[in-house]
Formats: structure tokens, C-alpha cells, sequence
């Protein structure tokens, strides 16, 4: 028999968030807002300023699209957090209510944005292999068509499995509290709850870890493979630095991607810890997403060029101090 706790919730969760610490619920909230307004403010400035550049070359148009993932991807979690934080806190043991139906949505749309990541950064793997390998052919093979059906191709995917994982999770019995400790409906967190204990209610997850992390990342590693083979045959160490260093920016973006998605998904139900978790989801949701913004405008020229043409058309007068 249920519990009457569940008895609230008989179509639904309860999201736990972060109520067994009633007293950090304010300073959280202000943290957390602050580093979502700073993560929408950095993706859409670089959003915007790709979008009034004239000419876009394709890893720009890559980097709109990844900033376009990021800026959803954060949508779909951390406003939801921010209002459990506002709201009175529930108590110890208690949560705020999720319906099953938001609560599969939410789980499949941050998969599905997970996904096109994760595909995403396979495409701009290619464009920096066929940039730096075939520089003589870049115009003509990476064409703003082949970009198109790329950045489709990507979502599609991510849609694809996000949908076929989404159904399989959900199709297995819950029981007990119905209590998710999480700020979110995690893979990990539901699992959590389910009541199989056999390790073939994971292969879902497996399947799906293998379709969105191991099959970019072979397609990244190859990609960075001739990439290295290439630089190796440069006779002058300055050429070979300027070629190197248009692909540091991608692959600090795809260590901090795949690190957390591996460390998060690729472990076995026995060995995950609810509340461990719940600390690295809140890192890899709302950090990460900060930090990417930050990467490439530190490390990209033509990104920081229209990032600055974009502030001296909102700030004219101070542009022009600062370039006197």
C-alpha cells in the first residue's frame, strides 16, 4: 500500500531540491540567480553577436548553435529550482510536487539538449579536422548547407534517444516515497526510485549512453587524431601553434561535457549516491553551462571582435573612450 505521504502525489513526484537545509535557501536562491542571469547574459551576447556578424564562418554558426543548446538547457532546469527555492520550504523529508507528465518532459527535453551537445561538438570536431587536414578544401566541403543539416541532424538524434530513454524509464514500477532527491527529474534519481533491482532495466540508459557519448566521442577522438598527425608534419613551430590553438576552446568545451556526463551516467544503479549526485547535477547544470561562454570569447578572436562591435553599438560612447 501506498504511504499517505504518497497519497498527495498519486500521478506525480516530489522534488526534494534542497529542503533539508532551510537555512542556505535563501543564500542558494541568490547564487543560483545569479549565475543563471550571468549564463543567459554570456550565451545570448554570443548569440547575438554571431548573428550581426556579416559574414558567419561555420564554426561560428556551430558556437550560435551550441550557445542556443545552452541557453535552453538551463531553461529547462534551473527557473523550476529557483521557484522551489522562493517558495516556504516544505520540511525535512518533503519535496515540491512534480506531475508524472512534467516530470517525463523535463527529463526528456534536458536529454534531448544533452544529446545535441554531445553530437554538436562531433560536428565541430569535423570542422576544425577538415580546417586544419584539408585547408584547400575547407570552402568548399564545409558549406553553410552541410552546416544546416549538421546542427538538424544533431537535435534530431538527441531527440530520437532522448524519447526511446524517456519511455523506457518510465515504463518501470515506482515505489516507496515517490520522494526524488534531486532539483530536478534526473535519469539517476528516478532509477533510484524504481523497484526492479535487475541490471536489465538499465540497458536503456547503456544504449543510450553509448549512442550520445561513445559514438561522438570515437567521432571526436578520430577527428583530433589526424588533427595531431597533421600538426606533427608542420615543419614551422609557429604555424603549428596557430593551428593548435583554434581547437583549444573545443576541447575544453568537450572535457567539461563529456567529464560530467561520463561521471554522471556511465556508473552502474548500485554505485549512485542520491545526495552525490544532486552536488555534481547542480554543478554541471549551472556552471558549466557559465563557463562555456567564457572559453570561447577568451580564446576566440573573431568571437571577441563581434562581441565588442555588438557592446559599441548598446554602449557607443564608451567604445569609443576605450579606443582612444
Amino acid at each position: 500500500m501506498d504511504s499517505p505521504r504518497n497519497a498527495t502525489v498519486p500521478c506525480g513526484f516530489l522534488l526534494q531540491g534542497f529542503s533539508e537545509f532551510p537555512h542556505l535557501r535563501p543564500t542558494l536562491f541568490l547564487l543560483l540567480l545569479a549565475v543563471h542571469l550571468a549564463t543567459l547574459s554570456g550565451n545570448l551576447l554570443i548569440l547575438v553577436a554571431v548573428v550581426s556578424m556579416p559574414r558567419r564562418p561555420p564554426m561560428l554558426l556551430f558556437l550560435s548553435q551550441l550557445s542556443a543548446i545552452e541557453l535552453c538547457y538551463t531553461l529547462v532546469v534551473v527557473p523550476r529550482s529557483l521557484a522551489d527555492l522562493a517558495a516556504p520550504s516544505p520540511g525535512l523529508g518533503r519535496g515540491s510536487p512534480i506531475s508524472f507528465l512534467g516530470c517525463a518532459l523535463q527529463m526528456q527535453m534536458f536529454v534531448a539538449l544533452g544529446g545535441a551537445e554531445c553530437f554538436l561538438l562531433a560536428a565541430m570536431a569535423y570542422d576544425r579536422y577538415v580546417a586544419i587536414c584539408h585547408p584547400l578544401r575547407y570552402a568548399a566541403v564545409v558549406t553553410p548547407r552541410l552546416c544546416a543539416r549538421l546542427a538538424l541532424a544533431c537535435c534530431l538524434g538527441g531527440l530520437t534517444v532522448s524519447v526511446g530513454l524517456t519511455v523506457a524509464v518510465f515504463h518501470l514500477p515506482f515505489c516507496g516515497s515517490r520522494l526524488l532527491v534531486h532539483f530536478f527529474c534526473d535519469i539517476t534519481a528516478l532509477l533510484h526510485l524504481a523497484c526492479t533491482r535487475s541490471y536489465a532495466d538499465e540497458l536503456p540508459l547503456l544504449g543510450a549512453c553509448l549512442v550520445l557519448l561513445l559514438l561522438p566521442s570515437l567521432l571526436i577522438l578520430a577527428s583530433y587524431g589526424a588533427i595531431a598527425t597533421t600538426l606533427s608534419r608542420l615543419r614551422s613551430p609557429g604555424g603549428r601553434r596557430k593551428a593548435a590553438s583554434t581547437c583549444t576552446s573545443h576541447l575544453a568545451v568537450t572535457f567539461l561535457h563529456y567529464g560530467c556526463a561520463t561521471f554522471m551516467y556511465v556508473r552502474p544503479k548500485a554505485s549512485h549516491s542520491p545526495r552525490w549526485d544532486r552536488t555534481v547535477a547542480l554543478v554541471y547544470t549551472t556552471i558549466t553551462p557559465l563557463l562555456y561562454p567564457l572559453v570561447y570569447s577568451l580564446r576566440n578572436c573573431e568571437i571577441r571582435a563581434a562581441i565588442r562591435r555588438v557592446q559599441g553599438r548598446w554602449c557607443p560612447g564608451q567604445t569609443q573612450g576605450q579606443s582612444l
